[in-house]
């Protein structure tokens, strides 16, 4: 039985004898283990059992120890790799180690020193742990993705130190869960997680939240705030869509974060804290920063550590778990002892677009729960809760295009194809009511030949 906290292995080797060994002592000290007698076989396998360490024997037929290191390197960075050399290839596993090799054992390998390599590479790689409470620090994101396994292997090690980490990734791909999750790995974990969306807040609210007033200093003031900085001390603060920040708030925050002490807005002392920020965006913040919008300064001091995110449509595998899963939690709330998708429903669940990622799956599993009277959900009702999901997913962005556009039209058709006129009804000047026009490929001519 493997043992709380342990880790995962796979060993490579041809030699059957020293594979079936290998395998026989790290079972006994509690590590789950895979053994394959080649390198084409180990990558194949990493695919699937996501191992927390590779041992590989350094001289071996096909794909040598070093040519196998390099594909997992390449496929796989971040997972460390043990190699197994006999002594008259030693002065190659040095090289390796330099060339990123974690370390190296010689044969035949002393026990302890074996075992002290693996628990020494495991640890400091951030290994997963596959039972108990090893995996509560991440019990919020559901995966059985490779992409998401890399991600979050990542997160961990992360979450171990105190730099700064700036999650990317579509809208609802639960950049907020991994901000969490990389608080509860941390040392930091007893300690306040305090989030705010900074582009759903105005300007002059946003920097009251985050750096707190003093009573009477702006109209509406009637007490004073402390500000998330000061009530995130000692633990994480998230920044939730850091992209939307006016760029005179920026110069701010900037600020704040290089001297790690805050002055309330009114006061006429600073106020010192320690937090870790994680900072999160589904803008393209590089570009941001080479136009313009976003400060470079900011954008280095935020960026220390990227996490990205991969969009539902690049995990699909893990569409039917996390829509059981989100079923498991959904069941109680709406006074069910169980409920389930026939395999027509799961199986469209599947097939289905996600462009609003996994926020868009929950409301989907929640709306066919909801609607559906009996505990099988048939695909009738997953139909049903995906088309309507599809029509309020809409984002913020095509809903104002759309409205520009249908207003555009209507008004174009009221004033018989006048730019004249429909610019002065619109309160726009007639060379930016133009501009709106070319923008929705809208000629004004053809609503002069409409007349009825």
């Amino acid at each position: 039985m493997l043992r709380e906290g342990k880790a995962s292995l796979l060993l490579v080797d041809d030699d059957p004898d020293l594979l079936r060994l290998l395998s026989i002592r790290l079972k006994a000290n509690g590590y789950a283990v895979t053994a394959v007698d080649n390198g084409q076989r180990a990558l194949a396998s990493i695919g699937h059992t996501r191992p927390d360490l590779v041992l590989t024997d350094l001289r071996m037929s096909g794909m040598d120890g070093m040519a196998l290191f390099h594909e997992i390197q390449a496929s796989y960075p971040g997972l460390p790799v043990i190699i197994l050399t006999a002594h008259g290839t030693i002065p190659e596993a040095v090289a390796a180690v330099k060339r990123g090799v974690f370390g190296y054992l010689t044969k035949p390998y002393d026990a302890d020193e074996l075992l002290h390599h693996v628990e020494r590479a495991v640890t400091l790689h951030g290994g997963t742990g596959r039972t108990g409470a090893g995996q509560v620090w991440r019990e919020d994101l559901v995966t059985r993705s490779s992409l998401m396994e890399d991600l979050l292997a990542k997160a961990q090690r992360v979450a171990a130190g105190d730099a700064s980490v700036l999650i990317q990734g579509d809208s609802g791909t639960g950049k907020e869960l991994l901000a969490r999750a990389i608080h509860r790995a941390s040392p930091r974990a007893n300690h306040s997680f305090v989030a705010i969306n900074c582009g759903a807040i105005p300007e002059t609210l946003l920097e009251s939240e985050l750096f707190g007033h003093t009573k009477g200093s702006f109209t509406g003031a009637i007490a004073d705030q402390r500000g998330l900085f000061v009530a995130a001390d000692k633990g994480t603060l998230f920044l939730d869509e850091i992209g939307d920040m006016p760029l005179a708030l920026q110069v701010k925050l900037l600020r704040v974060i290089e001297t790690r002490e805050v002055r309330p807005i009114g006061a006429s002392r600073s106020i010192p804290f320690d937090v870790r920020i994680i900072s999160a965006t589904h803008r393209d913040l590089a570009h941001e920063k080479e136009t313009g919008t976003f400060r470079e300064d900011l954008y280095y001091r935020l960026n220390v550590v990227t996490l990205r995110l991969p969009s539902l449509e690049e995990r699909p595998e893990d569409v039917p778990i996390l829509a059981e899963h989100f079923l498991d939690r959904l069941a109680p709330r709406y006074n069910r002892e169980k409920a389930s998708f026939s395999p027509e429903a799961l199986e469209l669940l599947v097939k289905a677009k996600w462009p609003g990622n996994v926020r868009q799956l929950y409301n989907v599993v929640e709306q066919s729960i909801a609607l559906c009277p009996t505990e099988v959900i048939p695909q009738t009702f997953v139909e049903q809760a995906i088309q309507v999901e599809m029509h309020e997913m809409t984002s913020f962005e095509d809903a104002r295009k759309r409205f520009e556009r249908d207003y555009l039209t209507r008004i174009l058709k009221l004033t018989r194809g006048s730019v004249t006129q429909a610019a002065k009804l619109a309160r726009r000047n007639r060379t930016e009511f133009y501009k709106l026009l070319q923008r929705h490929g809208i000629e004004a001519a053809l609503f002069k030949a409409d007349v009825k």
